[in-house]
């Protein structure tokens, strides 16, 4: 089973002069591949799912089928979690930017972006909350202050901890959506 998400598109990592290489701008598209830490957190998820899949099969097998129906859910709430882990990002299109959080996704249309600039600033460290000191991509947007949205992109996030020129490429290809559909 393909999972569309969990790459990202093969023409972000070309080097071509060719700033957003696509023909089709209104799919949503992640311009970086998830990172290692990422991915590896959703492997030991589904990892432990599978136990618990495991342990639902044996409960149906010598207890209550209810009881193993509860594991059961447990068990797909599990694999939920691990596959929107995997989701969590920077998503862009021609319609605007959405950052897709774990429980939340928010979607800034194009119209509302002023600037999207890289800053150099305390960060999260792995989302904990932990700062050290690192680069974000932030978004400008019309009407609010800079510090009322929380960074797009960091360098000490899941997606690009130790691997300071994928945040580089990623933030590029942020900036160069903004600067061909933001009003500026």
């Amino acid at each position: 089973m393909p999972l569309p998400f969990l790459t990202a598109d093969r023409a972000f990592e070309t080097t071509d002069d060719v700033a957003l290489p696509f023909d089709n701008r209104d799919r949503w598209r992640r311009p970086y591949r998830p990172g290692p830490w990422r991915v590896g957190v959703a492997a030991v998820v589904l990892l432990l799912a599978s136990y618990v899949l495991f342990a639902a099969v044996i409960i149906a097998l010598t207890d209550s089928p209810s009881e193993a129906a509860l594991v059961l859910g447990i068990a797909l709430l599990v694999i939920v979690c691990a596959l929107r882990l995997l989701r969590m990002g920077v998503w862009v299109s021609a319609r605007g930017v959405r950052r897709v959080g774990f429980l939340l996704t928010r979607t800034v249309p194009w119209e509302q972006v002023v600037a999207v600039r890289t800053a150099q600033q305390p960060v999260r460290w792995l989302g904990l909350p932990r700062t050290v000191q690192g680069q974000a991509l932030t978004l400008v947007r019309q009407g609010r202050a800079p510090e009322d949205m929380p960074p797009l992109l960091t360098t000490h996030n899941a997606d690009f901890l130790a691997r300071g020129q994928a945040f580089d490429r990623a933030a590029d290809a942020v900036e160069a959506w903004a600067a061909e559909h933001a009003r500026g």
